[in-house]
């Protein structure tokens, strides 16, 4: 599995916060179910991983990976968890060392042109673009792809479903991360069909721009 594959799902990667076990399973066929084919789950709360577990079990078409993988520790963890891609903030050498040593798909994240050509030297054609809005937004983005046209982006950070179609129109950019459709009331309500109804939104983001 590639991960060019995996970012080529769906327009949007959900980037989900897991509060309570319980909510794993059906938020995940709840996105899945509405379109979103990859799913990435922030190790921020202690129950991450078991909710990567509980995820892929409940919806085995899916891709479920981790994110905010910053350390051995998290790493390990998303190994143990059989997460199917990892996405990074940024990237050190402790990481690109670790890449290494596991066949899971890696989206490293950069926000400088330094910062994506040394990726890029390690072989890295796919990167996580972050915190979007704040590291310049589509205007970054469009001045990188100039000098370096060869890396293509997954842009996560402060995009919504009215600024999503911003970047999916351009050349350099695959898809979007994104929390607008993962409404807290909602899961706080288990209101699983108005979340896929969100989803399903996301997924038809416009792409017609391109």
């Amino acid at each position: 599995m590639s991960i060019e594959k995996i970012l080529a799902s769906a327009p949007v990667v959900p980037v989900v916060v897991i509060e309570k076990l319980e909510d794993a399973a059906p938020l995940a066929r709840a996105l899945y179910n509405g379109g979103l084919k990859a799913l990435e789950i922030t190790l921020r709360t202690p129950i991450a991983a078991e909710a990567v577990k509980l995820m892929k079990a409940a919806v085995p078409e899916a891709y479920v990976g981790t994110g905010t993988v910053v350390d051995k520790a998290s790493f390990d963890a998303s190994v143990a968890a059989g997460a199917d891609f990892m996405v990074s903030p940024g990237v050190s050498d402790e990481l690109l060392e670790l890449i290494k040593t596991s066949d899971i798909p890696f989206l490293p994240g950069a926000a400088t042109p330094s910062e994506v050509m040394k990726l890029a030297s390690h072989g890295f054609k796919y990167l996580k673009f972050f915190p979007a809005e704040a590291a310049g937004g589509t205007a970054m983005l469009k001045s990188i792809g100039g000098p370096l046209p060869d890396i293509t982006f997954c842009p996560t950070g402060g995009i919504t479903l009215a600024t999503a179609p911003n970047y999916l129109a351009l050349n350099n950019v695959i898809c979007v991360g994104g929390t607008w459709m993962l409404d807290k009331q909602l899961i706080e309500n288990k209101d699983w069909q108005a979340i896929e109804a969100l989803a399903r939104q996301a997924c038809e983001v416009n792409r017609s721009q391109k």
